[in-house]
């Protein structure tokens, strides 16, 4: 790939806060244009990797890469995967979002038309426009996430960082969510999101498994084995008597209870198996 067909590219990084190490010395490239997802156990580096990335983290080695081969960089925005308000601050849902254009606009700018349709688009695509008057602190979980999801959209970025952006949230939101990533790589956006569901990874065009370091990267047919699976999560694979390969990790099921299934060629498929207890 030219540098012009990479979003991100990292050379024996390294990250760490303080003395603790996130991320061992790893090399990595992130096409531009592409869903990415980057998975792996709790505490495996995907949150660091993405404050790096963002320019939150300073790396303790190696060389990393943003937008270098972009020329008409539009930056990063990055939604994070809870951001706590003060339930005395009275924010609405408008003045958040808002909040995306002063990069742009600086301390005095006035907002343009331009910038009112931006917010006004992100908005209706998260489906917050009628809740536009809101305080933060009268949303449901959903909905205040569709809010800051909304905020990442309108600013109008080229890479566009989400941190495990559906955990846990209703279905509805998890699908507005996933319908704007989907919109987004379709205008050309470079979405990197990081999750705990391999259903998602196995969607997304690029997948990153981390477990301290790269452990894999490429597409999911290359990333979503047995064999990489079991070498970051360090459980062991159930092997079903049609030798499909059962991943059923109890700390990071995919959604609803799934278990993820590989056939004899490693191939990704999904079943509910929800529990009866």
């Amino acid at each position: 790939m030219s540098v012009n067909d990479i979003a991100v590219t990292a050379r024996d990084l390294q990250l760490a806060y303080g003395e603790h190490a996130a991320l061992a010395a790893s090399d990595l490239d992130i096409p531009a244009g592409t869903v990415t997802t980057v998975i792996g156990p709790n505490g495996s580096g995907k949150s660091t990797l993405l404050h790096a990335i963002a320019g939150l983290l300073e790396p303790v080695g190696g060389e990393l890469g943003v937008l270098a081969g972009h020329p008409k960089n539009r930056g990063v925005a990055f939604v994070l995967q809870s951001t706590k308000v003060h339930e005395e601050i009275p924010i609405t849902v408008r003045e958040v979002v808002s909040m995306s254009r002063y990069g742009r606009l600086g301390m005095f700018g006035q907002f343009r038309s331009a910038d009112r349709a931006a917010c006004r688009s992100a908005m209706e695509r998260l489906d917050v426009l009628d809740l536009i008057d809101r305080h933060l602190d009268e949303l449901s979980g959903g909905q205040r996430q569709r809010v800051f999801v909304a905020q990442g959209l309108a600013q109008d970025a080229d890479l566009l960082l989400l941190d495990e952006p559906v955990t846990g949230l209703d279905i509805v939101s998890r699908d507005r969510i996933l319908e704007a990533v989907a919109t987004e790589r379709a205008r050309g956006v470079t979405v990197v999101m990081a999750t705990h569901d391999l259903s998602e990874a196995a969607a997304a065009d690029y997948v990153i498994l981390l477990s301290g370091y790269v452990v894999a990267s490429g597409t999911p047919e290359e990333v979503l084995t047995p064999q990489c699976l079991t070498k970051a999560y360090g459980i062991k694979l159930i092997t079903t008597e049609d030798g499909s390969v059962i991943l059923d990790d109890p700390y990071h099921r995919t959604g609803s209870g799934r278990h993820v299934h590989f056939d004899r060629t490693g191939h990704a498929e999904h079943t509910d198996q929800r529990r009866q207890d």
